[in-house]
């Protein structure tokens, strides 16, 4: 009998128990992938891009290679969330944020100081995460939020979407997500450097011109807003001063008739060491890494192939630090390697985090190639020890 009454009781409190009635279904909502962010005249203006993950699902390609892939809203506001609220007055759907890869910001917003706004919006909102990718950029961000990556691939494999997949190739910038953007503006010397992306309109296809998404140099960024810029030729020394860096090149010229080669280099070490005498810092810098000759065409030494190695990125690694000092940059965070080496020097000689700096503040620079590979074994004689 008790069994028959409990189980009339389990039944009637089951009516009385929710279901998922605030749930929203999948389909009925939009999906933000990117967004970019302007500033002009007193407003923001926000570039929403909503991604079309139906077309994209289970596939590297869209479904339907014809179907739009993804499209951009536009709106102004005094404050990023006023114009994110106007572009909901035109959305038909719900709007979910916890997709959103990446976000570039133009020169304007980074220019007038806008930054700290930025990253507040991103940090306070619950369904945003710290692994969003950030970019500076110079270019219309209307037209950089439509570029379609090369063989109209998906959108999420993009350049910007995936960035680590490219930079595994090639690694010039180093890309920077949005945790590690709070983490090295609150840090000495609270400065960091983003990718600066542009459109590349060199592609052609059989439909002609083609575009694509490129990096082209770094955007310098403060607590206090840009310090400028640096384009690819002065730039090339921040990756051979990241431990990071996967792999890169050098080329140079070698040998008795001075022909180029293009070496690539991988296996990096980098170790920053503070020289502290009379309160005067110095640094002074060693970098290891293995060497791949990629061509031939004269019989060259491995100790030739270590010397130029050795010449080029101590060139680039010098010309980098002194068009970052033009900028009043330390764009090798060497405030923070004293900061955590020396840390009762730098509470004497930091001024806001920074310590001053000039050319003469690295010492040495050590380039140490521990290895050199020549490549394919039918081209091993090219190369004596």
């Amino acid at each position: 009998m008790n069994k028959k009454i409990l189980s009339i009781m389990l039944l009637a409190f089951t009516t009385l128990l929710s279901g998922c009635w605030d749930v929203t279904e999948p389909q009925r909502m939009y999906y933000v992938h990117a967004l970019g962010i302007d500033y002009k005249d007193g407003n923001y203006e926000t570039y929403m891009q909503i991604i079309d993950f139906a077309n994209i699902a289970k596939s590297e390609q869209p479904n339907n290679p014809q179907a739009q892939q993804a499209e951009i809203g536009h709106a102004k506001g005094k404050t990023i969330e006023d114009s994110l609220f106007d572009l909901y007055h035109s959305i038909d759907q719900k709007a979910f944020w916890g997709h959103i890869t990446y976000i570039i910001l133009s020169e304007e917003v980074m220019n007038n100081n806008k930054v700290n706004q930025v990253l507040d919006f991103l940090t306070r909102y619950r369904e945003t995460r710290y692994q969003i990718w950030i970019y500076g950029t110079k270019e219309p961000l209307d037209k950089l939020l439509v570029v379609t990556p090369i063989n109209n691939k998906a959108l999420t494999l993009s350049k910007l979407g995936d960035p680590i997949n490219s930079f595994k190739q090639e690694s010039f910038v180093r890309p920077i997500d949005l945790r590690k953007l709070v983490i090295g503006l609150n840090e000495p010397s609270h400065e960091v450097y983003l990718p600066l992306v542009s459109i590349d309109r060199g592609w052609v296809s059989s439909k002609g011109q083609s575009e694509s998404v490129e990096i082209k140099g770094i955007t310098l960024l403060s607590k206090e807003g840009l310090k400028g810029f640096l384009t690819e030729e002065n730039a090339n020394g921040i990756k051979w001063m990241n431990n990071e860096t996967i792999r890169s090149e050098i080329t140079g010229q070698i040998g008795e008739q001075k022909q180029f080669v293009t070496i690539t280099l991988d296996h990096l070490k980098v170790l920053i060491s503070p020289v502290v005498k009379n309160e005067n810092v110095q640094f002074d810098i060693e970098i290891k890494m293995e060497a791949n000759v990629l061509g031939i065409t004269e019989e060259i030494t491995t100790e030739e192939i270590r010397q130029l190695v050795k010449k080029q990125v101590e060139k680039e690694v010098r010309e980098t630090f002194k068009e970052s000092l033009a900028l009043n940059t330390d764009i090798y965070r060497l405030s923070e390697q004293l900061y955590r080496k020396d840390v009762k020097t730098w509470k004497k000689l930091e001024n806001n985090g920074k310590i001053d700096l000039t050319e003469d503040s690295i010492r040495n620079i050590k380039i140490n190639v521990v290895k050199v590979n020549p490549g394919r074994e039918s081209f091993i004689e090219t190369i004596t020890k």
